[in-house]
């Protein structure tokens, strides 16, 4: 079996090529998911849910030689990593990169009515409507002032004064 370690670690393909390649890649597949994917998967954010995607994906390449490199795996790495950073970063910093990079809420619900057109822009169940209602105490529709999907996810339930 022979092996280079010189070989293993060179960069077969120009940093600024790699760079290219992942900021493409990472900020097409961001827009990509922020326009299709109006719930974000649990706790974790789109921005994470792609980097720990791609990370996958780079290292493994890395590690089969599509690369022949690992030090070409481990820049397209720091390419991902940064790209998550300057991100998170920048929604922190600036309201108006917020706007654009967070969902708004959506309203499901408004004085005990469910706004069916809004239920299906963002493909919740009747039946995930309910087990919210229920994770506040409310019984019934009329119990609920308002519902909303919240940009992290998560569904808020705002119950009428006296529902309990």
């Amino acid at each position: 079996m022979n092996f280079d370690l010189l070989e293993m670690f060179a960069v077969d393909i120009p940093w600024l090529e790699i760079f290219i390649r992942g900021s493409a890649m990472y900020l097409g597949a961001f827009l990509i998911l922020r326009v299709i994917l109006k719930r974000e998967v649990g706790a974790v954010g789109i921005p994470d849910l792609l980097l720990i995607t791609m990370i996958a994906d780079a290292a493994q390449n890395g590690m089969a030689g599509e690369y022949r490199s690992i030090s070409s795996g481990i820049l397209l790495i720091l390419v991902l990593v940064f790209w998550n950073f300057v991100l998170d970063w920048m929604t922190y910093q600036f309201v108006w990169f917020e706007k654009l990079t967070q969902s708004r809420p959506l309203c499901l619900v408004r004085k005990g009515r469910i706004l069916s057109h809004n239920l299906r822009m963002a493909t919740i169940t009747h039946s995930e409507l309910f087990a919210a209602m229920r994770r506040e105490g409310l019984e019934k529709l009329s119990d609920v002032k308002a519902m909303y999907l919240e940009s992290n996810g998560q569904l808020s339930v705002i119950g009428k004064k006296g529902a309990d």
